[in-house]
């Protein structure tokens, strides 16, 4: 089993007009409107140097308490296999910044052989020598914010890029040595055309990327978009508009050797990101930085830790959330005072900048299993949800021929509507979207959930 550590970067130069991510520009950090003016949480965790030092603290808690490869009572000797880092925006930490990161992982948690490397950038924060450095330090993906190629779109949107400037940075990119490299598209943006869409899929093929991700431009409450929406000074996007851009765009790539391995991502043969895989088949990653989410078990000779078999259904899998805002996230770390807490009440320890713990149950895992499995294109493994293997299995006072006949109700109902197929024997079942059932995958997850209550 791969295991992964994401890294949020909390910071940005602007916010974006759709943005509703865990993000602060240098204005909000400085008008006080993150935290109370004079605390030492303040002064020392909304500045980059102060949040590189809170960071690297906890993934010294990460390598102590985090169980990989079933260690047990032994040292944690298995390296991470994935380390992505998001935002925000990362690049804002400099090829320095991101580097002495990357070094504090290969200090503590370590990096397993032949590890994948990626840091999310904003196209006008990279240059030739970021890039370089990067590579050199040990950084093996690069994942570039587009969204457009058209310049009243990222108006729009609010972005600060030109349009030609990431096709420039994925070629910077790759000069660098980068063999894979990701451009990011947002599509449905209120006043985008066609012709715009068929824009930017030109410019990808431009760029020479081997991985492309497009998402539907979602209007988020509270955002500057959802008030121009509200406002009428906007139209929101429109579902049938945005389900033929879906296919405009999955009909491109696909046309130039693309292939859609999870329903927004298109990679080449090779260029998928193991990180993200890591995500969708359920597995284990930390989650490290301001508002980081993060899916582990915790070492079981670390007394406390709740073993997988107690009576409730514990999976043996933990959730940690960490603090949103960078200060209070480096003064749990880093504060005055600051310390590990224990786990549900036990001597158990986590993070100072852990604010929920989340003991997941079976039901929970298997629940996640279904959602994010059956957007892969190799589907999603219903004989393990049967059987109970890989921590989803079904409740364990319930028939396997039960739960099996719930199921096979619901995939043989969306089969006839040509939604879904299904292959294989009672010891390998597995379900799969078509190309129709890729966009109504939500009602179909839900109808598999309910079968399994």
């Amino acid at each position: 089993m791969p295991y992964g550590l994401y890294i949020h970067v909390p910071f940005c130069s602007s916010r974006c007009g759709y943005c509703d991510f865990n993000t602060y520009t240098p204005q909000e950090l400085a008008a006080g409107s993150v935290e109370s003016a004079g605390s030492s949480g303040a002064a020392q965790g909304n500045t980059i140097s102060g949040y590189l030092d809170a960071l690297e603290r906890e993934l010294d808690y990460a390598a102590e308490v985090w169980d990989r490869e079933g260690a047990g009572a032994g040292e944690n000797t298995r390296g991470v296999d994935t380390v992505f880092f998001g935002g925000g925006t990362p690049s804002m930490l400099g090829h320095e910044g991101l580097n002495r990161a990357l070094n504090a992982v290969k200090r503590t948690v370590g990096l397993s052989p032949d590890a994948e490397v990626t840091t999310e950038s904003n196209p006008e924060s990279t240059s030739p020598e970021f890039f370089e450095n990067l590579r050199a330090g040990g950084f093996t993906r690069v994942s570039l914010g587009m969204q457009s190629a058209a310049g009243h779109v990222l108006k729009v949107l609010e972005r600060q890029h030109t349009p030609g400037r990431p096709v420039a940075a994925a070629r910077e990119a790759r000069a660098a040595g980068f063999e894979h490299v990701n451009l990011d598209l947002i599509y449905g943006t209120p006043t985008e055309t066609d012709a715009d869409v068929q824009r930017s899929l030109d410019a990808v093929m431009e760029a020479g990327v081997d991985h492309v991700s497009a998402y539907s431009l979602i209007v988020e409450d509270g955002t500057a978009m959802a008030r121009k929406v509200r406002r009428g000074q906007l139209p929101a996007p429109d579902e049938d508009v945005l389900a033929d851009r879906y296919s405009m765009i999955d009909a491109y790539l696909r046309e130039r050797g693309y292939q859609w391995y999870e329903v927004s991502n298109w990679a080449l043969p090779g260029g998928e990101c193991k990180h993200n895989l890591i995500y969708w088949h359920s597995g284990q990653w930390w989650g490290a930085g301001p508002g980081a989410h993060g899916c582990v078990r915790l070492r079981n000779d670390v007394p406390g830790v709740p073993a997988a078999e107690d009576p409730d259904g514990f999976s043996g899998r933990t959730r940690l959330v960490n603090a949103k805002r960078p200060a209070t996230y480096w003064e749990g770390l880093l504060g005055q005072g600051s310390a590990s807490k224990p786990i549900t009440g036990s001597e158990a320890r986590v993070p100072g900048s852990v604010v929920t713990v989340e003991r997941l149950t079976n039901e929970d895992v298997r629940t996640e299993r279904i959602m994010l499995g059956l957007r892969l294109a190799e589907g999603l493994d219903l004989s393990a949800l049967i059987s109970g293997g890989s921590d989803a299995g079904a409740a364990d006072d319930e028939s396997a021929d039960a739960v099996r006949r719930r199921l096979a109700e619901v995939v043989d109902k969306y089969e006839r509507l040509n939604l879904v197929k299904q292959s294989g024997s009672a010891d390998a079942w597995r379900v799969v979207l078509t190309d129709e059932g890729r966009y109504l995958a939500d009602g179909i997850v839900t109808d598999l959930v309910l079968a399994l209550d």
